[in-house]
């Protein structure tokens, strides 16, 4: 499928006399607007398309559900505005996702590693929406508040794992489907925890927002199982954050850029 077909699906698949399509080919993006809210969204054509190559109508399943429920927040919040009694959380995304919306706001941010950032997330059952600077006055609440209680919250969420072994090393799989597992990485208590529970070198990684896998790393071969895990996770990702994965230390996460059979003699007299 190129990204012609792919727009012309989405025309079928989403028909209303309220939206505007615009195909930009040069960027490979296409902006869909809903004349009544005047408000839109970017989407990114070229990651649908890698995700179709092996997902098929489930990944035009995925971004139709996307786009409904995101328009369906915006006249909810259009026609009630946002309510008591919110419920925000962290998400994590590269530092390569937009630090602004489309109109320029900008999104309230906090820096987490070189290859990640928080964002902060108005939960809305369904869905969710980014928190901008323009909106803090309509939820009643400043940035430093925002931030506090959602690292709060996201201590909240459950924690259960699906366990796998790999060549006598143990990989764990937070997938609550919930749309912040990749949040978890934020609990500093949960990965605490499990570092007690590490024999090897302990490794985080969230190659994409629905899933937080951590890895009990006991020899070369572990490395190499992990960067291929967290490829594929990546790749096929509805919001792919980074294939590079973390060795969890002391409270620090540091990136894996080199070799694992390199990493890990350099890590080994830092290990009992």
């Amino acid at each position: 499928m190129k990204s012609e077909e792919l727009v012309e699906t989405l025309k079928v698949r989403l028909p209303s006399e309220h939206f505007e399509w615009r195909f930009d080919r040069k960027t490979d993006k296409v902006r869909l607007e809903h004349k009544l809210l005047k408000n839109g969204m970017d989407i990114s054509l070229p990651e649908i398309l890698a995700k179709y190559e092996t997902k098929k109508e489930t990944a035009i399943e995925e971004i139709v559900y996307t786009i409904n429920e995101t328009f369906s927040a915006m006249e909810k919040e259009q026609s009630e505005g946002f309510g008591e009694n919110l419920t925000i959380y962290p998400v994590i995304r590269s530092t390569s996702f937009p630090e602004k919306t489309s109109i320029g706001h900008k999104f309230l941010t906090k820096s987490h590693t070189a290859e990640t950032r928080i964002y902060y997330a108005l939960d809305l059952g369904t869905t969710y929406r980014l928190i901008d600077e323009s909106m803090l006055e309509s939820i009643g609440q400043s940035e430093t508040e925002i931030m506090e209680s959602a690292l709060f919250r996201v201590r909240s969420l459950p924690t259960s794992m699906k366990q796998d072994a790999v060549s006598d090393n143990i990989f764990y799989f937070v997938n609550n489907k919930d749309g912040y597992d990749a949040s978890r990485i934020l609990n500093s208590a949960f990965l605490k925890e499990m570092e007690g529970k590490i024999q090897g070198h302990m490794t985080v990684s969230v190659p994409h927002q629905d899933v937080l896998i951590i890895g009990d790393i006991r020899n070369d071969t572990g490395y190499d199982v992990l960067a291929q895990m967290t490829m594929h996770f990546f790749t096929t990702g509805a919001v792919p954050v980074t294939s590079l994965s973390f060795i969890y230390e002391d409270g620090e996460l540091e990136p894996i850029f080199i070799m694992g059979k390199n990493r890990l003699a350099r890590r080994e007299g830092k290990k009992k």
